[in-house]
């Protein structure tokens, strides 16, 4: 349940656990060059190209995939949170506190 100023996006769990951070959207390889450890790592999709980015970020939101997607596979091997089909992660902005529930499929942003 959020809490006040908290807005709630909802995907598919895909590795458990949960993670506090700031939020960093890289839309595609253009953006490689974000700080991303230590954040809550927002793409729009993953394929083995964007492995050197995975394996920096402290948790993985994506719009796309599924349980099977490179990034959730990944972030299960690293052992950090992950959820996918999260629609519209993209649109939201860098910098942004957030929690992800890896467990429970839910990315709680601080507004």
């Amino acid at each position: 349940m959020p809490r006040n100023n908290e807005e709630v996006q909802e995907g598919i769990p895909t590795s458990t656990g949960i993670f506090t951070g700031e939020l960093v959207v890289v839309k595609g390889y253009e953006d490689f060059n974000k700080k991303v450890e230590g954040n809550i790592l927002v793409i729009p999709f993953s394929d083995v190209g964007w492995t050197p980015l995975l394996v920096r970020a402290g948790a993985i939101v994506s719009e796309s995939g599924g349980i099977l997607s490179h990034a959730s596979i990944l972030a299960r091997e690293l052992s950090i949170p992950a959820i996918s089909s999260v629609d519209n992660a993209c649109n939201l902005k860098d910098g942004t506190k957030a929690v992800i529930d890896g467990t429970n499929g839910k990315l709680f942003i601080k507004n």
